[in-house]
């Protein structure tokens, strides 16, 4: 059974006159990228490609951490007590990170990337070598214990307080994709689709005045994805107007001694959660937001999970795997309200 979630407000602007999909697409941040936009008949884009491969490499030599040489790779290894001047785009980032954090009650935190390091899903160290050791609990202690990262709002500063290792990888792809999405704007490109590795916005429509349709993304791992026991029903989103990010224990982790380790970190244990989620999907205008808030939503577990999705208003899909192998959805009023009668 496939069912249809639809946006609350539709935007009544229409698709060029006898318009065009036009495809663009390559590789950045360690993933894939696509566009799909309406272009006028006559109009080749063909100076497009250049421009959106430039605001991907922005955002990867602001805000990556797999680059030394990166703002944020700077920013690691400054010296304790020492105010940084950041570029306005990281500084708005972070600045947005942290309100999450705080607004999670810290079950994301993108000052926690020496723990991401520890559990080998950091840029060196990494979990698939033959010498990765999971890290002490001395180790996990000594990373809980550094002090936060301060902003000043006025210069746009961040206090390095010491050894704090920013990763901003559970946002950096929502805001990429939104950066896309508004870069095409000012070139005059109002209806398109954007996506940087799964995550995904939308605006406007297709020449044939169909939104942009998508299937939200179904869990497929090594044991649950040859299993007979049934999925729930799929979710079809008109993606007008908004985003969609998927966070899943399914995408990355390691298996050792026979227990499984996820990639997502709680920043408040210091240890690879180990609830009975299999994905949380978040819908929302700004796919930076969607992002981050299914990563803090997969931490927090479904009840806890759906609680504060519920006071935040926001729209989330819950998968829980069951003891039996099948999975149960959990939905948010929010979400429930976008289901197509």
């Amino acid at each position: 059974m496939r069912r249809v979630l639809l946006p609350h407000v539709v935007a009544d602007e229409p698709a060029p006159a006898g318009g065009v999909i036009r495809d663009f697409g390559g590789r950045s941040m360690g993933t894939s990228w696509s566009v799909r936009l309406v272009c006028a008949p006559e109009d080749p884009c063909v100076h497009l490609q250049q421009g959106l491969e430039q605001q991907l490499d922005a955002v990867v030599m602001e805000m990556s951490h797999w680059e030394s040489d990166s703002d944020l790779g700077r920013f690691n290894r400054a010296d304790a007590g020492s105010w940084r001047q950041l570029p306005p785009a990281f500084f708005d980032v972070l600045a947005f990170a942290l309100d999450v954090a705080g607004e999670s009650g810290g079950a994301y935190d993108p000052c926690a990337g020496a723990l991401v390091n520890l559990w080998g899903f950091g840029p060196r160290g990494r979990f698939d070598q033959p010498d990765f050791v999971p890290p002490s609990a001395a180790q996990i202690s000594a990373a809980l214990a550094s002090r936060p990262v301060l902003l000043e709002r006025e210069g746009r500063r961040a206090l390095q307080p010491g050894g704090v290792q920013l990763d901003l990888s559970a946002v950096a792809k929502g805001y990429s994709v939104d950066r896309l999405a508004y870069f095409l704007k000012t070139q005059g490109y109002a209806h398109c689709l954007v996506e940087v590795g799964g995550e995904l916005r939308g605006a406007g429509v297709k020449p044939d005045g169909q939104p942009w349709w998508v299937a939200l993304e179904q869990v497929a791992d090594g044991a649950d994805s040859d299993s007979a026991a049934p999925q729930p029903d799929e979710l079809v989103l008109a993606l007008h107007g908004l985003s969609v990010a998927t966070s899943g224990d399914y995408r990355r982790y390691f298996e050792l001694d026979g227990q499984r380790y996820s990639h997502t970190i709680d920043p408040r244990s210091g240890m690879p959660i180990a609830n009975d989620l299999a994905s949380v999907t978040v819908v929302h205008p700004q796919c930076m937001a969607a992002d981050a808030w299914s990563t803090a939503l997969t931490v927090l577990g479904c009840e806890h999970g759906l609680r504060l999705a519920e006071q935040q208003g926001l729209a989330v899909r819950f998968v829980v795997r069951r003891r039996d192998g099948g999975f149960t959805e959990h939905m948010s009023t929010h979400l429930r309200s976008m289901l197509a009668e």
